[in-house]
């Protein structure tokens, strides 16, 4: 997410760096409003530098091409839905689109890109996040609208909408996409061993020269992990939290994860961590799919099962742990195993 003060998912760089004789090729550059990793094993420097410098190429055009704040073919599209316009659109972007929608609807709207204008009136879009609350009826009235990218409607190339209040975001989306892309890139340039980070969104790409790829689980509250997993070949992790974009007022927290039914921050988690086992899309659903299930609460679980995610970590907001079972096979806590943890089936 745009401005990330801590990364959600912590790259164990210890052990990256000290297991193995292989080389460890590492590109970095800051993408997406966070830093991103490119990490290639077992090929020398001649053959992975291109290889992760196109990868960075490649996020930099997606942040460039579709930042929802400042003039790039989104923000154009949102100009256009404003003013009652059809866009034309690239295939490229007609394509997002539909995946996103797609998306949308397997989390029951809790994740949807089409909340643009509610994240603009908390200020979740600055860099400096303004430590006010927004005005009440402003509020109200987006509720009373409720746009969604669901009612984007796109027609020959063309992308049209009769909700003017709809203003596209793609922050919580975008980084996924860059994982499955990267992937495909390192993929096509004979690449097999890689890990990828963006702002603690992870995808692994084989093993480390011959070790799987460890990661950690940032802890809400304290610095460091709470909690460490091997990735396997194929694949990503994604985390929301409560502890990135935040501002307080009166002492209160207000976050960036907004729930678009009551158009307010979600109080009732601190982070919801999902693995994603390798699938079509793998990188798009493990960014995704953290965001309904911390907005869905106490009923994650059965989200989860509607979309077909069985690797789960869930902290609340009072610090408890809830994980699913398939999720507690692959953690190692730190520290030992948490008192207040409780395995969902």
């Amino acid at each position: 997410m745009r401005g990330a003060r801590l990364v959600l998912l912590l790259v164990v760089f210890g052990c990256l760096v000290a297991c193995g004789k292989a080389p460890l090729h590492h590109q970095e550059a800051f993408v997406f409003g966070t830093r991103v990793e490119v990490l290639i094993a077992g090929l020398d420097e001649a053959q992975a530098r291109p290889a992760a410098a196109a990868v960075l190429r490649e996020f930099d055009r997606l942040h460039r091409s579709y930042h929802a704040w400042k003039p790039s073919e989104l923000s154009a599209l949102n100009a256009a839905i404003a003013a009652g316009k059809r866009q034309a659109i690239t295939p490229e972007m007609a394509a997002l689109i539909v995946e996103a929608q797609r998306l949308t609807r397997l989390g029951e709207q809790l994740f949807d890109p089409g909340i643009g204008r509610l994240v603009s009136l908390w200020g979740f879009q600055s860099d400096e996040l303004p430590a006010v609350l927004p005005d009440a009826g402003a509020l109200a009235a987006w509720r009373a609208a409720r746009p969604s990218i669901l009612d984007l409607r796109i027609d020959d190339h063309y992308a049209s909408s009769r909700q003017h209040q709809l203003a596209l975001d793609f922050g919580g989306y975008l980084k996924g996409v860059a994982l499955d892309r990267a992937a495909s890139i390192l993929r096509a340039q004979g690449v097999h061993d890689a890990l990828i980070n963006i702002g603690g969104n992870v995808m692994a790409l084989g093993s480390k020269n011959g070790q799987s790829w460890r990661v950690g689980i940032q802890h809400p509250r304290q610095p460091g992990p709470m909690a460490t997993l091997e990735l396997q070949d194929g694949e990503a992790i994604g985390t929301s939290g409560d502890y990135q974009r935040y501002f307080k007022v009166d002492g209160r927290r207000y976050c960036h994860l907004l729930d678009p039914r009551s158009g307010q921050p979600v109080t009732h988690t601190q982070a919801l961590s999902v693995l994603i086992t390798p699938r079509a899309n793998t990188g798009a659903l493990s960014d995704v799919a953290s965001k309904p299930l911390f907005i869905a609460g106490d009923d994650w679980p059965r989200l989860a099962r509607a979309m077909a995610v069985e690797h789960v970590l869930r902290v609340d907001a009072e610090g408890r742990l809830q994980v699913s079972s398939a999720m507690q096979r692959r953690l190692v806590y730190v520290g030992g195993t948490p008192k207040a943890l409780q395995i969902m089936p």
